[in-house]
């Protein structure tokens, strides 16, 4: 097989994504999600955002390498708090507001409510 230098790699973008709706998640996994400071911060700053806004590359400035802020996504992603879309070669967000409140009236709004540690 010949070994072409210049040209990139595939990229795993292609693949589905798969979202978990709010109504399949259990509260121990709504718990875990939005236990760690670094996805409650995440799900601030897309509240803050109108849907589909937010590039995940717009996270950067987070205290984690970007493999670990990937995962993060991922999990509010089985939590059913975030939907993704790719669009070019930014994937966009929105927060599940409206279906997690459904499944988890309140909660959401305590972590929205939760003072700010800008520190994490």
């Amino acid at each position: 097989m010949e070994h072409y230098p210049n040209v990139r790699p595939q990229s795993n973008r292609n693949r589905t994504l798969r979202h978990t709706f709010p109504a399949e998640v259990s509260l121990q996994a709504a718990l875990v999600a939005l236990g760690d400071p670094v996805r409650r911060r995440i799900v601030r700053e897309l509240a803050e955002a109108p849907d589909w806004t937010r590039p995940c590359g717009t996270f950067a400035h987070l205290p984690v390498a970007k493999s670990t802020l990937s995962h993060h996504f991922a999990v509010l992603r089985d939590a059913g708090l975030l939907e993704q879309r790719d669009e070019g070669s930014r994937r966009l967000n929105r927060l599940r507001r409206d279906e997690f409140d459904s499944r988890f009236p309140g909660l959401l709004s305590l972590v929205l409510e939760e003072p700010r540690d800008d520190t994490r």
